[in-house]
């Protein structure tokens, strides 16, 4: 049966995580296959998002926006066009 394990190549050597450690202690050979992945940018995303996040919390300790009211904040940044047929 194939097993799947995850590693790190740094120029010509794979750095392998510990379960493959677990598993090959001895001095023994052993064949393996090497996929080289994409990257993901699911994790980059995740990455952002954490920043992004820590970024916000920073903001409210901070308490940045204490003195902005929202509903005031909004009106004033919205610019609503009329809409045809309505005159109001």
């Amino acid at each position: 049966m194939l097993q799947t394990f995850r590693a790190t190549l740094r120029g010509d050597l794979l750095e392998w995580g510990e379960e493959v450690q677990r598993k090959s202690r001895d001095d023994h050979p052993v064949q393996v296959l090497v996929t080289i992945l994409e990257e993901e940018p699911a994790q980059e995303e995740n990455e952002r998002g954490k920043r992004m996040a820590a970024a916000l919390e920073k903001l409210a300790q901070a308490k940045a926006f204490a003195g902005i009211d929202p509903v005031a904040w909004q009106q004033d940044v919205r610019q609503d066009r009329e809409l045809p047929g309505r005159d109001e």
